[in-house]
């Protein structure tokens, strides 16, 4: 449940979408990514400016964050979205660490503009062998070193 302190930052991520379409960059959607009450990174929808189809607004915010920052890791950040996050900017706020995303309008709202991620939301509940997506398991033998492996040690501070 969003709070007073919230709407602030909600209504800056409306705005950015809103001046977002007008500059005609992308979709309809801006985010702002706060942490400790202070503002680290914003992002509008720049899919159309960019081409990249992963260029949504929240992802904009999380890849401006983590560069200004020189970290991966955003524990404890809220991101402010004008639109419900999709599945994609989902992931990657887990992957980041944030904690918690509010938003303005939701997938029903959305719906009518075409703007709705809720068939990839209730098809990502389904069993992998449902989904509308293939998604196949297909192991193959490497020569050398596995990446995992090599992963592994380069963690472990083991030279190559």
């Amino acid at each position: 449940m969003t709070d007073a302190a919230d709407e602030p930052f909600l209504r800056q991520a409306v705005e950015l979408a809103r001046e977002n379409v007008l500059a005609r960059r992308g979709r309809p959607f801006g985010a702002v990514l706060v942490r400790d009450g202070r503002v680290l990174a914003t992002g509008v929808n720049e899919v159309l400016a960019s081409g990249d189809p992963s260029a949504h607004a929240e992802l904009q915010a999380i890849r401006a964050a983590t560069a200004a920052l020189g970290d991966t890791r955003l524990d404890g950040a809220v991101i402010y979205a004008s639109g419900q996050p999709c599945p994609m900017c989902l992931a990657a706020m887990y992957l980041t660490g944030v904690a918690r995303t509010a938003y303005a309008a939701s997938n029903a709202e959305g719906e009518p503009y075409g703007l709705s991620t809720a068939a990839i939301h209730e098809d990502l509940c389904r069993p992998p062998e449902r989904r509308r997506l293939r998604a196949e398991h297909a192991p193959v033998a490497t020569e050398g070193e596995h990446p995992y492996e090599a992963w592994r040690r380069l963690q472990a501070g083991d030279a190559p």
